[in-house]
């Protein structure tokens, strides 16, 4: 059933919206809560890492305050035991500092192992589910770049910059009460260093957080053409393309290297700004307290001046490294909109909640079906077909006339804009996708073949096959012996995109593997053109066989293989503008008698056309 977007927006509107909005953001509480809410399903893990995570905020500001203390303490009144076992203590207490450190990092790093990798398989699922519209309009390497670049920035967010960030700020916490309790007059010169950090924050992190996002995104272009070109390379180099398309590809790294330079120039100026303004302080600090010490009044001791510094130094010390969390946690705030993004895209339509698996039986009827890809411009207009169990029906037609786009629909690919499909009598609404594909069968013209051996493609169409169900498949099609003349036979390894096979050798694999599914609906989309003549010979007369029961849509050019079909459908800007059997539109005389003279001179038309009708008189 149709799910628009929210406020009714196309995918691509509710897109754009979305990045809008987003741009708006530099840091989104709301982004962040929904960003550890991967982690409840790890609670035992993220509660000894919360509790870590505490003990070691406190342990560091007690460690620089032990060291005043033993300073101020025994060493000021020359107590040598009190100062052995103050150096002891300092000691069992940096070992414990060690101890919580090591695990704390350990807990933090399967934290982020165990959330990103939910976050992928729920990336992985969501675009399983997507339709392929959402595949028509979104680059390849985008996608990718979601499923690497933005999910390792999160990672980063998750396991280092959350919890460490967590760690320095308890640390400046602990130290600040500590300070506060010794000397409150030198605390009031740390504290005023808040307004000027938050100034800084607030003038550079809108900054930081479009030069992040830009980075990023001028990443994800550079993917998707770096995707895109050796995807078609053959074209690149077949059209001699590479000038142009290393052009292209240089102003993206170009411009990538210019997002870059601008988010370093941003975050060269924030860091040095951060660590001034410490180091300021820090002189008001020490011109303060040489104050109260020198003092004739005496308001405070040495030894207390120099625990308080060493206090601050725990104070100022993550001011700077926080400003390179800030500069973290931007790339992955970026990363997670832009995962979420993809997450919260509405798919078009989706299955209705009452939809249900059926077994069928192969009546296909289409019923006043008007289809369009986008609103207002239809590719189809009131088509109207029926195609009983067993039956042949050939869809022919110019290109762009709409057989594809009557496939898509059948196999639920696509939903109707108006008018509806049926199965066995039942609306395609109400059938489930999955178990509707099950019983279906798809080999197009350029079949997707995957990596690994020829008997894996094949069991594709059935995993459960054992070997002895996928030799008897590749017999009845008639081409075991084609298939065993490959270097290891069954078992040749095949790469990427069917590397390693011939087009014919794959298109048998995806025969093969089609009719070891045993559909009860088998799609041929101009099925057999990569296979030469004999070896089609070879399959027409395996397919009568094996069609039998079996409702079949067969699309052609080639018109030998629409010959014996129940029905032939001839379409033209997405029209049914004759229907009839093969002998019946030639008698006809109309379209399909002049698309079967043009095959049939141009050697496609398979076998002897019979008589040609009269040519229709024409006049000057």
């Amino acid at each position: 059933m149709s799910k628009p977007a929210p406020d009714k927006l196309t995918i691509t509107q509710y897109q754009r919206e979305r990045e809008r909005e987003l741009e708006k953001r530099p840091l989104d509480m709301g982004l962040i809560r929904r960003l550890f809410g991967y982690t409840r399903p790890h609670a035992r893990i993220r509660n000894w890492l919360t509790l870590l995570v505490i003990v070691r905020a406190i342990q560091l500001p007690f460690l620089a305050w032990s060291i005043g203390a033993v300073i101020n303490g025994p060493i000021t009144r020359g107590d040598t035991r009190g100062t052995i076992a103050g150096c002891l203590g300092f000691a069992l207490l940096a070992a414990s500092t060690q101890f919580t450190f090591v695990f704390r990092q350990r807990l933090a790093l399967l934290m982020g192992e165990r959330v990103i990798h939910d976050m992928r398989l729920q990336l992985f699922e969501h675009l399983l589910a997507m339709p392929l519209s959402f595949y028509n309009k979104t680059k390849l390497g985008r996608i990718i770049s979601r499923m690497t670049t933005d999910v390792e920035a999160v990672r980063s967010g998750v396991q280092d910059v959350f919890f460490v960030t967590c760690v320095q700020g308890g640390q400046m916490i602990a130290s600040a009460v500590m300070m506060l309790v010794i000397d409150y007059r030198l605390f009031l010169v740390v504290l005023a260093i808040a307004p000027v950090v938050w100034t800084l924050n607030r003038i550079f992190r809108s900054r930081l957080s479009a030069a992040t996002r830009a980075t990023q995104e001028s990443f994800s272009r550079l993917t998707a053409t770096l995707a895109e070109s050796v995807t078609g390379i053959r074209v690149t180099q077949g059209f001699v393309r590479q000038d142009v398309n290393a052009d292209i590809f240089r102003q993206l790294v170009q411009d990538h290297s210019l997002f870059n330079l601008d988010m370093a120039r941003t975050s060269g100026l924030f860091l040095p700004l951060l660590e001034l303004s410490s180091q300021f302080f820090t002189a008001c600090l020490l011109l303060l307290g040489g104050w109260l010490v020198l003092s004739p009044h005496h308001y405070t001791t040495v030894g207390t001046l120099i625990q308080f510094f060493f206090l601050a130094n725990v104070f100022f010390s993550p001011i700077q490294s926080l400003g390179n969390l800030y500069n973290q946690a931007m790339m992955a705030m970026a990363g997670a909109e832009r995962v979420f993004r993809l997450l919260d895209s509405p798919p078009e339509w989706s299955d209705l909640p009452t939809a249900r698996d059926v077994s069928i039986n192969g009546r296909v009827e289409l019923r006043g079906v008007t289809f369009a890809y986008d609103p207002g411009r239809p590719v189809l207009h009131d088509i109207n077909l029926t195609a009983e169990p067993g039956q042949t029906v050939a869809l022919v037609g110019h290109t762009g006339s709409g057989k594809t786009s009557i496939i898509s629909l059948i196999t639920k690919f696509y939903l109707p804009t108006s008018g509806e499909v049926r199965i066995d009598g039942v609306s395609i609404l109400d059938i489930r996708g999955p178990s509707l594909h099950r019983q279906m069968a798809l080999i197009q013209q350029q079949n997707f073949v995957f990596t690994g051996t020829v008997m894996e493609n094949i069991r594709v169409g059935k995993p459960a096959a054992t070997d002895a169900e996928v030799i008897e498949a590749a017999r009845k099609l008639d081409c075991l012996d084609l298939l065993e003349a490959l270097p290891d036979g069954l078992m040749t390894h095949v790469g990427e995109h069917g590397s390693g096979l011939s087009l014919g050798q794959r298109q048998l694999v995806c025969f093969v593997r089609a009719l070891l599914a045993d559909p009860r609906i088998l799609i041929l989309d101009e099925a057999t053109s990569s296979i030469d003549t004999m070896t089609e010979v070879r399959v027409q007369k395996a397919l009568s066989v094996l069609l039998k029961g079996r409702t079949c849509f067969v699309i052609a050019h080639r018109l030998s293989t629409v010959r014996h079909a129940d029905q032939v459908l001839v379409l033209d800007r997405g029209r049914i503008v004759e229907r009839g059997s093969h002998a019946e539109l030639l008698a006809r005389k109309g379209i399909y008698t002049n698309l079967y003279r043009q095959f049939a001179r141009l050697g496609l038309g398979g076998g002897r056309p019979g008589p040609s009708p009269a040519k229709p008189k024409t006049t000057a």
